[in-house]
């Protein structure tokens, strides 16, 4: 028996151990979003959310202090950790999720190694396979036979989902479901319904409950998630999303992560696919809770796919350069990846740990569908050719705490990684009348979507503003983001002194965090026919008794309601 044997087989077990014990513990976090929705504690359901963010890394510190005492000296052998990863692999292999055992041990092995890039020798890589392809595993799911009444089959349906809480009018809701199906079921010239599939766990985000399956006709289905909210003590069914762009967003970057207690995750993102086939695996992962697995995918993904694309180079993203970030993109793939200037555009009084802790506010926060989720990865390690000589030269002066050269590499110390979306500046000049007044019109919806999420934008101008792959608006500009119960709206004061009126500057005091409607026509810079479009549709947004009436209400401990869906997808009334 090797020498190392002992202490290998031991911290294998450490591993595998510290594993399970983090994925129970993240289950019961987890399991707490059903007694959330049942008692309409919509703030307890988003601390669970953060509660369950900050586990991993808790649970890996640990790991790795039991890890030092148990391996000692042997605790930075790459040697003994080239065994330890042999074993590791072996213990693993033919779990449902053994990916997510596989990234844990990264984890761990990164923090410890400080590894820039990667090392295949004591990590694991694979970046030639796409891990969900070996999942053949169905996840557990309800089938449900339509036999003459589609109602009386929803009817059932609902049953086999109890809660604590009544329906106030099951049959109605099983009514109405029923007559939405066969509407959606109509609009792809399918006549009947012939039987729905929902998976087993309830998933739980933001107030509701939602059961995700999908509806199957002659030749095709389509999906089929039914959206569950409380209301005056009692259930009620509030819409049905048919539609795969409905169910994009739904599953999409720009949301906060479901409580959805999962015996394994693996099938899951199998069976997601087939409602989303379109949808990257790393985003699925993410929308799940396990961001780890879904930072590993989507490393995984990118570079393969910059293995494929032989010489393609990185370039500046597109749209006006921001004062505090430096971006760059890969043309062919949808991520952009944001760096910390070494010094700030003049204009910009934030410091860089003020930027660092707003993006992990936005991480931890309800995004309501309106801030891009924003990944922070370190130590990535790409081809130093793939960079033009301009760029490289760009990124290593402007970002020189951030970016060196090793070899033939370009290494970058720290940066967030974002998915890539169309700068609304951008937008407004490429397409048609129409749709540039659907855009306008849904920079205000967002503005009010955050607004009644507790965030205030900052900074209006439509550059820090992206058009995603469905149309809707997003915010991804976080430096002058702040949370809306911390402004303070002010009305302009009012002045006949000319001289004051003539001066350049403020004759009135103003404070850091001072906002003033009024002033926003001003500064958000769009042309003027789309300008009167957005005062038209949104002109409270102009007024400062709007903000203080949302920050009382806010303050007084009211959750606002807003939807993931539009009101194409609600049901009618009863």
């Amino acid at each position: 028996m090797s020498q190392l044997s002992s202490p290998v087989n031991d911290a294998t077990n450490l591993l595998l151990h510290a594993f399970d014990d983090y994925n129970a513990s993240f289950s019961d976090i987890t399991r707490r979003g059903r007694r959330r929705f049942e008692s309409g504690d919509r703030a307890g359901m988003r601390a669970d959310v953060v509660a369950r963010i900050e586990l991993y890394d808790r649970r890996i510190d640990e790991l790795i202090g039991r890890l030092d005492e148990r391996l000692a000296g042997r605790l930075f052998s790459r040697s003994v950790w080239k065994e330890i990863r042999a074993s590791f692999d072996q213990r693993v292999a033919g779990k449902l999720d053994a990916e997510l055992y596989k990234t844990w041990f990264n984890t761990v092995s990164r923090r410890l190694f400080k590894t820039r890039g990667v090392d295949a020798r004591i990590e694991f890589v694979a970046l030639d396979i796409e891990p969900t392809d070996r999942i053949t595993h169905p996840v557990s799911r309800h089938v449900y036979a339509v036999g003459n009444s589609l109602a009386d089959t929803f009817r059932r349906l609902l049953d086999d989902f109890p809660f604590a809480v009544t329906y106030a009018d099951i049959d109605a809701d099983a009514e109405r479901l029923a007559r939405r199906l066969q509407s959606e079921m109509a609009r792809v010239d399918e006549t009947a319904v012939n039987n729905i599939e929902l998976l087993t766990t309830v998933f739980y985000r933001e107030g509701r409950a939602y059961l995700v399956g999908r509806a199957f006709a002659r030749d095709r289905y389509l999906p089929c998630v039914i959206a569950l909210v409380m209301e005056n003590g009692t259930l009620r069914a509030d819409a049905l999303l048919c539609r795969r762009l409905q169910v994009s967003i739904l599953f999409g970057f720009t949301f906060s992560y479901f409580l959805a207690d999962l015996p394994t995750v693996g099938d899951t993102v199998v069976f997601l696919r087939t409602l989303l086939p379109d949808k990257p695996v790393d985003e699925l992962y993410t929308v799940l809770g396990r961001t780890k697995q879904g930072k590993t995918d989507r490393y995984r993904a990118f570079f393969r796919h910059l293995e494929l694309t032989g010489d393609e180079a990185m370039v500046k993203a597109e749209g006006k350069p921001g004062m505090v970030m430096q971006v760059f993109t890969l043309p062919s793939y949808p991520l952009v990846f944001k760096l910390l200037r070494d010094r700030f555009d003049p204009a910009k009084t934030i410091r860089r740990e003020q930027v660092i802790e707003r993006y992990h506010m936005v991480y931890q926060h309800d995004r309501v569908g309106r801030l891009i989720d924003a990944q922070e990865f370190k130590d990535l390690r790409f081809p130093r050719d793939r960079f033009s000589p301009s760029l490289r030269d760009e990124l290593l002066e402007g970002c020189s705490r951030l970016v060196h050269l090793d070899d033939d590499s370009l290494v970058i110390k720290h940066c967030w990684v974002e998915r890539r979306v169309r700068p609304l500046n951008l937008y407004l000049d490429e397409v048609d009348e129409g749709l540039a007044r659907q855009a306008v019109l849904d920079m205000g919806q967002a503005l009010k979507d955050l607004a009644r999420s507790n965030i205030f934008a900052g900074d209006l101008l439509p550059k820090n503003f992206g058009v995603t792959r469905s149309g809707r608006v997003v915010f991804y500009d976080y430096d002058e983001l702040m949370l809306l119960t911390e402004c303070c709206f002010r009305r302009m004061p009012r002045s006949t002194d000319y001289v004051d009126i003539y001066s350049p500057e403020p004759w009135y005091s103003v404070a850091d965090n001072d906002v003033f409607p009024e002033e926003f026509p001003r500064f958000m810079g769009l042309p003027k026919p789309l300008m009167k479009v957005f005062s038209e549709a949104h002109g409270e947004l102009f007024d400062a008794d709007w903000w203080l009436g949302l920050q009382k209400r806010i303050r007084s401990g009211e959750a606002m309601d807003v939807p993931p869906y539009n009101d194409e997808a609600r049901l009618g009334k009863r």
